[in-house]
């Protein structure tokens, strides 16, 4: 496959009238990056992609190419390969035919395509299917097909526009651990959009996460469910109880809040005294108090609804400081919380994190 090409966005920009789709985007892929745009619907993602791909032109800023610009060549000169959502094959024509589709448009010698086709083909594993026609295929080997075909010339990068979402929960998974594994293989730059919260942050290197068409916050999938930076990001990858509060004192690299009339203590964070803050708290982090721990954060309240997952239990507590989601492994806390019966939850000062108001 191609050599690794790095790609830089100099505050990409798309206006349509006074809608900003895109406002001022800036970020750098590391050449053999995963990186994943993610965002609710109208977010911005799939229009960067396509910016990206050369199918929308910006209204300003630079798209680069190992620093080289890019924005002013069409898709076909940007080397850029395509996975798209409905994968977009070619019904009446086989799997090889599918796949030698980008070469024979190149104009490559059919000697040479036979041989790319194969390869590919190998590559994602389906090297026994080429004379087989689309509909002959399951919904994977579908998108393997489409993989295969974006991968056939040795694009620069590849960009996948919501590849897995046409496919039922068990498949999507298994294709999660595929295109990841694919990744790891060639060693070629991935950005992929998706509006999945699990598959951006199983399979991606690092993420960028979009709402009306900027970007509010990029790293590595860690940095930003342990540490988001605003309140719309702590919600929108995965679930968080938040707590609002004024600062009463400070202590080193620590502060006390008080919530609802209950003082409540907070790791980091330079908020000075009598200032407000917000405070985000995942489901995972409380802890029932009584099943052997002394967390020093704690509130009482009313188990509200209660339901068993398995591996784990979830919650809803009702306490001064408003309803609590608590979510419990299952192996941590012998008997099932009942309905209406009393119960004590407390979490550890580096347990939540400060984060901004949207």
């Amino acid at each position: 496959m191609a050599g690794l090409r790095a790609l830089s966005l100099d505050r990409v920009s798309k206006h349509y009238g006074p809608a900003r789709a895109l406002d001022d985007v800036s970020l750098t892929v590391a050449g053999g990056e995963f990186l994943t745009l993610l965002g609710p619907s109208g977010s911005g993602k799939t229009t960067l992609l396509m910016s990206i791909a050369g199918f929308v032109a910006p209204t300003g800023g630079r798209i680069l190419l190992n620093g080289q610009p890019i924005q002013h060549l069409p898709p076909e000169r940007r080397n850029f390969g395509m996975v798209f959502q409905g994968y977009a094959l070619f019904p009446h024509l086989s799997v090889a035919r599918n796949v030698a589709f980008p070469l024979e448009v190149r104009g490559t010698p059919r000697a040479e395509i036979a041989n790319k086709v194969k390869e590919a083909l190998e590559l994602v594993r389906l090297g026994g299917f080429a004379d087989r026609l689309p509909r002959q295929l399951s919904g994977g080997q579908q998108q393997r097909v489409a993989l295969a075909r974006a991968l056939v010339f040795a694009p620069h990068l590849l960009l996948l526009d919501e590849p897995l979402s046409a496919l039922d929960r068990k498949l999507r998974a298994d294709m999660q651990i595929e295109l990841k594994s694919f990744h790891r293989q060639i060693g070629l730059t991935f950005i992929y959009v998706t509006h999945d919260q699990e598959e951006a942050l199983s399979m991606s290197d690092r993420v960028a996460i979009l709402r009306e068409g900027k970007v509010l916050q990029l790293g590595a999938p860690t940095d930003l469910y342990e540490r988001p930076a605003t309140r719309f990001v702590a919600e929108f990858l995965g679930k968080s109880n938040f707590l609002s509060g004024t600062v009463e004192r400070r202590s080193g690299e620590s502060f006390a809040f008080r919530c609802n009339g209950l003082l409540f203590e907070q790791q980091g964070g330079e908020s000075p005294v009598g200032a407000s803050v917000l405070v985000a708290l995942r489901p995972e982090r409380l802890r029932v108090v009584g099943d052997g721990s002394q967390p020093r954060n704690q509130v009482e309240g009313t188990t509200a609804e209660f339901s068993y997952l398995g591996t784990s239990f979830h919650l809803l507590a009702d306490t001064a400081i408003g309803r609590l989601a608590v979510t419990i492994p299952t192996w941590r806390h012998g008997a099932s919380p009942v309905v209406g019966g009393k119960i004590t939850l407390g979490w550890d000062p580096d347990a939540s994190i400060r984060v901004e108001d949207d």
